[in-house]
């Protein structure tokens, strides 16, 4: 296992008597959970055979789980996925680290962390400013954050 993979979810406990577990995904991108998908945990990988949406939960069984018992000694685990770049598509390890800069080029700091927030997750800046994503207009993956922050923002 790599050090470049991502957390993409936990498994949170299991369900029924046959093995399956309930997965709290982390990641938009669902098809982790497809059939012969394969994500790491620290216990080593774990090969997805079926899954499923239940009461708006993903159920997963897991190759090799057949029963209750296999199923609660994976309670807690958390799964493990590589990178994958889509257009488009902001990604808070792509952020975390890159320098911000406004359209005209000038540098406005560098991005330490993502907040949640209702109306738009909040860059924080390395000087402490909090840049809504809605001002991010452009981005190169791990390098640079353009955003086109209205007047004062930065203040």
């Amino acid at each position: 296992m790599t050090d470049d993979l991502l957390e993409v979810g936990r498994i949170t406990k299991a369900h029924g008597l046959h093995g399956d577990v309930i997965v709290d995904l982390w990641s938009d991108l669902t098809d982790r959970l497809d059939p012969g998908s394969v994500l790491e945990t620290d216990e080593g990988p774990l090969s997805v055979a079926s899954s499923r949406l239940h009461q708006g939960r993903h159920m997963v069984h897991f190759v090799g789980v057949d029963d209750r018992t296999g199923a609660e000694a994976l309670r807690g685990r958390i799964l493990k996925a590589a990178p994958r770049q889509v257009p488009d598509v902001l990604w808070v390890h792509e952020l975390i680290g890159a320098d911000v800069v406004t359209l005209d080029g000038t540098s406005v700091g560098v991005v330490e962390s993502i907040e949640s927030n209702p109306a738009s997750d909040l860059l924080v800046l390395d000087d402490g400013h909090l840049v809504p994503l809605t001002f991010v207009v452009g981005h190169e993956p791990g390098k640079r954050v353009v955003i086109d922050p209205p007047e004062g923002l930065l203040e």
